[in-house]
């Protein structure tokens, strides 16, 4: 399949957005049955769970108008996006994302399901969900460019007064110990020495966990319960 640049689908999401209607109301518009959605979106032969709906959208356009009127099913779904090597097109990842950020929803779970294609879970974003500051930025990009959506703008509103916004965590290659963690490392020589050779994805997956535990007793708790296993020389 002919691979579109970075650009141009970022024109083509732009477009997209830009031409859906900013409405506040919340739609009652129900996921499209099977012969509903084949305009825009296909169902796919399988499910991970017979209970999501699995749908493939050719283009940007069409992921963005299913989201204009779906955003308000709690389900989400898997959204099946192309390979590189894939003949047949789809709405790419970067925009699947960034369109879902508008309409205040959230990618989760990745899982393979073919030489052509992988399933990427979305779903509208929990009350309490914490933020990345990638998508942090991304939401700047995209408020800065006039294609939020009201319901988009309502998850930022929410994670900036309750704080999650200030509290977004960074990607692995820009997150750094926390103070409290290499204290606890520093009283453990065992610890101290076998972090400090893992890897950048390894150190990650403790740093990740340690920074987004939302209470100082949980956070303490996992501290104490990564240098243990620190110290036995074991990874997550």
């Amino acid at each position: 399949m002919a691979r579109q640049t970075r650009s141009a689908t970022s024109r083509a999401l732009s477009v997209a957005l830009a031409a859906t209607p900013a409405s506040s109301t919340i739609s009652t518009a129900s996921t499209p049955v099977p012969d509903q959605a084949s305009a825009s979106a296909t169902l796919a032969p399988s499910k991970p769970s017979d209970s999501i709906p699995q749908l493939l959208f050719p283009t940007s356009e069409a992921w963005v108008s299913w989201l204009s009127s779906n955003h308000h099913d709690p389900t989400g779904l898997w959204l099946q996006i192309a390979k590189k090597s894939s003949p047949t097109p789809s709405v790419t990842y970067d925009q699947a994302l960034d369109a879902a950020l508008c309409y205040g929803w959230i990618d989760g779970q990745r899982r393979p399901l073919d030489a052509n294609y992988f399933l990427q879970r979305f779903t509208p974003r929990r009350k309490r969900s914490i933020w990345s500051r990638r998508n942090v930025d991304k939401v700047a990009a995209l408020s800065a460019a006039g294609l939020m959506k009201p319901p988009g703008e309502v998850e930022v509103e929410r994670a900036k007064a309750d704080g999650r916004w200030e509290k977004a965590y960074g990607g692995s290659s820009v997150m750094e110990v926390p103070a409290d963690f290499a204290a606890a490392l520093a009283t453990n020589v065992e610890a101290e020495r076998f972090f400090a050779t893992l890897s950048k994805g390894n150190r990650y997956r403790f740093l990740w966990r340690i920074e987004t535990v939302k209470k100082t007793e949980t956070r303490k708790r996992k501290i104490g319960e990564f240098v243990r296993l620190l110290a036995e020389g074991k990874t997550l």
